[in-house]
């Protein structure tokens, strides 16, 4: 099988915040745990019937356990104040996430502070509100729970060579990625497998060159459809009544198929395979000299972490 990496992954299975707490690690004091930032200064708040008026600064929560804190004085006579979380990948484009959204506040319950976890998967976060029919007085900041430890870089690559390692196991990609994969020639059936499993069916195109290197880009549903099969390997299937180019074929990497696949959010990965992956960072982190960790049984071969991944992987060859 030849395939290259074009995108990796920008989440990992589990977070920095994750792996600390299954590990009992922190910075050694509940203060030196928290962080709390400013997202809306407080303040009283003009009417504004839109979300794009009283924006909060976006703030990083990667890998960070995360509150977003609404403080509220007084509301004006009748005024409302609807306030909502905003993620982003970027900084720069923010949508409302979903479940994020404050109680409404009135004059019945202002002068309160409220909080709303964030459980989404995103890099930023910030507040918008939406204020009518008087000013109010309100403010937002996000408290973080991220434990600092001198061990942050060590953790944070121990976490992805264990995604790594249970990629190779199973064979699949586990969280949205993008790969090339080339075939030498199109096959004598009417589909052709896609490796790693959870295929996605966004952003998949097949490209193929003649003998002149002359490169043709094959349609969706004219040329081909795309199967998407859930959590197990996808395929490239034909039409009815279609063919596979005919095409003398270029000598080298010929065909290119880009795909994207993996779970697009951690928590949607199957908890057994989280599982593993926290008993090989623990093995990883605890057993860091090879002596040792040969002394004491290397995790990584436990049959506990093999039990639990057997079911998980794809046995499709390629």
């Amino acid at each position: 099988m030849k395939v290259a990496l074009k995108t990796a992954p920008t989440i990992e299975p589990l977070t920095l915040a994750d792996l600390k707490l299954h590990l009992r690690l922190d910075s050694g004091s509940f203060d030196d745990n928290l962080t709390i930032t400013q997202s809306l200064a407080y303040g009283s708040k003009a009417i504004a019937n839109n979300y794009t008026t009283h924006v909060g600064t976006g703030v990083n929560v990667a890998g960070k356990q995360a509150e977003v804190l609404l403080h509220c004085g007084t509301n004006g006579a009748t005024g409302t104040n609807d306030t909502r979380i905003e993620e982003s990948d970027d900084n720069v484009t923010f949508t409302a996430w979903t479940g994020g959204s404050f109680t409404q506040v009135t004059t019945t319950n202002d002068n309160a502070d409220y909080k709303k976890p964030y459980t989404g998967t995103k890099t930023y976060i910030r507040t918008a509100s939406k204020v009518l029919l008087a000013a109010c007085e309100f403010g937002t900041s996000v408290l973080l729970n991220e434990a600092e430890t001198a061990e942050d870089d060590l953790l944070t690559a121990i976490i992805q060579a264990a995604r790594e390692h249970v990629e190779d196991i199973t064979r699949r990609a586990l969280l949205t990625q993008t790969w090339y994969y080339y075939l030498d020639e199109f096959p004598g059936e009417d589909f052709i497998r896609v490796p790693f499993g959870n295929l996605q069916s966004t952003d998949l195109s097949i490209k193929y060159k003649d003998s002149d290197g002359t490169e043709t880009t094959m349609t969706v549903t004219t040329d081909y459809l795309v199967e998407t099969n859930g959590e197990g390997v996808g395929r490239i299937v034909l039409p009815y009544g279609i063919s596979w180019p005919s095409a003398t074929l270029y000598p080298s990497n010929p065909i290119t198929i880009e795909f994207k696949c993996g779970w697009t959010a951690a928590a949607s990965i199957p908890s057994k395979i989280r599982a593993a992956i926290k008993m090989l960072c623990e093995n990883m982190f605890n057993h860091r000299d090879a002596k040792e960790s040969q002394a004491q049984g290397n995790v990584t071969d436990n049959r506990t972490v093999t039990r639990l991944l057997a079911s998980a992987r794809l046995w499709d060859e390629f």
